[in-house]
């Protein structure tokens, strides 16, 4: 296993896509709420580790738009499993000085889950270590859509000329404002795609991709794919 170089940084800010609950959970016989509650475990494993690695920031994609086409029953359930979790997390999330902050849309959210959610962010806003991005509810296409109807209505107000808008202007509308872009985007499951995530934000992020399934990720992983990360040469379009 490659060990973290200590004269080079960690990255800034790693986000990751967290696949393969319900293949997990079927390849082991189980139904697929299974292989979710086990998610949530290593959700939680990661933060920690996260947050011993020296991480800034950890974003991680919790529910995209496209996840309300799954049948209802287990939509339900991931709504009924997300409302629990939230508030038991919130005494490590306090203990660990870690802030949560979400991304995505609040339309459509189930109430009891929205009231956790605001809950919990309202709680850890003045904490100053780790800063954890849940993207829920979210879709890279409908954050750029958001951000460009924002910069659209600072132009009909007269705030911005169309031909003075800047890449540091449609930063600051998406949802991300005042978040560095990720410089490391792990993938677990294989599965060799973006789906729809931070597609403004990872133009330049390194990808790490692995085959193990979300419930079985856990420190040692991250530790690995950080490790490789300090090891590549990023030249951002240069030579």
């Amino acid at each position: 296993m490659l060990a973290l170089v200590r004269s080079q940084p960690v990255p800034a800010h790693v986000a990751i896509i967290m696949d393969g609950n319900g293949r997990w959970a079927t390849r082991k016989g189980l139904p697929r709420v299974a292989g979710h509650r086990e998610g949530v475990k290593a959700a939680r494993a990661i933060v920690r580790a996260a947050d011993a690695v020296g991480l800034r920031y950890l974003t991680l994609y919790a529910f995209s738009t496209e996840n309300w086409s799954r049948p209802e029953d287990e939509v339900t359930t991931l709504m009924r499993l997300l409302e629990e979790s939230i508030y038991r997390e919130l005494p490590e999330l306090m203990e660990r000085n870690v802030r949560l902050r979400v991304i995505g849309r609040r339309h459509g959210v189930p109430l009891p889950v929205r009231r956790g959610i605001d809950h919990v962010v309202h709680e850890t806003r003045a904490n100053s270590g780790l800063t954890l991005l849940m993207a829920f509810n979210y879709g890279g296409r409908d954050e750029l859509l958001d951000a460009f109807r924002a910069l659209a209505r600072r132009v009909r107000a007269g705030e911005l000329a169309p031909d003075d808008i800047s890449e540091t202007d449609v930063s600051g509308a998406l949802y991300t404002d005042g978040v560095p872009d990720p410089d490391l985007l792990i993938r677990t499951s294989g599965e060799m795609r973006v789906s729809n995530f931070l597609l403004w934000q990872i133009a330049y992020t390194e990808l790490w991709i692995t085959p193990t399934y979300w419930p079985d990720f856990g420190p040692v992983d991250l530790y690995r794919a950080v490790a490789e990360f300090q090891r590549r040469t990023r030249r951002f379009g240069g030579v």
